[in-house]
């Protein structure tokens, strides 16, 4: 029987090697919880179980869209999410005042309408704060629910949200609205043929816009759908 002779430098080193993988191991275990605990504060769909959408109105522009919208809205006894930035709201506190009396709910899309994947740790929280503070001053609420304008974030922007207590908010459906060749009957079609339970409409105030959401109202509802904002989709 042959018998291994270890010296005590090569114990320690065994030793010191399964510790620094051991350490290296709960690193990565950590930074994965970390990773996974921002992606839970963006969502691009709903987590409702249940035959509702939520509509989401960026807006930024076409403010003479928004009436005959809200008024499609009334008709239909819906109420649905804008996400205003903070210059428009500015320009316009009695229209966002109209949106907000009507029943609607207001998110954050940011103080300027630009791209905040670009931008700092430092940088996105100074627009996003700044939006909050002008929609609360006029209409005296807190929006809870931020969407980044062109849908543009990265990591600074998850913390920066999330230190001021937002919820990222995306799109599963996109109707690309604002395109100049996006028609009545293409709109309509981008929704109807990939709605599912929990889904989040992303839309904007145009012509085309309004034409279409009659129609997208009535296939919803016939095929028992129910329509509401994003905090009707995410719980």
């Amino acid at each position: 029987m042959r018998i291994l002779i270890v010296n005590k430098k090569t114990i320690y080193t065994i030793v010191g090697i399964i510790f620094i993988l051991i350490v290296v191991a709960i690193y990565f275990s950590l930074y994965n919880r970390i990773d996974e605990t921002f992606k839970m504060d963006i969502y691009y769909k709903g987590n409702v179980d249940d035959k509702i959408v939520s509509f989401a109105c960026n807006v930024d522009w076409g403010n003479e869209y928004i009436q005959p919208m809200l008024e499609t809205f009334s008709k239909h006894n819906i109420n649905i999410t804008f996400f205003v930035t903070g210059t428009w709201a500015q320009k316009n506190p009695e229209l966002l005042k109209d949106i907000y009396e009507a029943g609607h709910q207001i998110g954050n899309h940011g103080y300027k309408h630009i791209d905040y994947d670009k931008l700092n740790y430092e940088s996105n929280k100074e627009e996003i704060l700044k939006a909050h503070n002008i929609i609360y001053n006029i209409l005296n609420y807190e929006p809870v629910y931020f969407a980044p304008p062109s849908g543009a974030y990265n990591d600074n922007t998850i913390k920066a949200a999330k230190d001021l207590n937002y919820d990222i908010i995306m799109w599963s459906i996109d109707t690309i609205d604002w395109r100049e060749d996006s028609t009545k009957e293409k709109i309509i079609n981008r929704v109807i043929s990939k709605i599912h339970d929990s889904a989040i409409v992303l839309m904007h105030p145009t012509e085309e816009t309004v034409n279409s959401l009659p129609e997208i109202i009535s296939y919803l509802f016939d095929n028992g759908y129910k329509i509401g904002k994003i905090s009707d989709v995410i719980k």
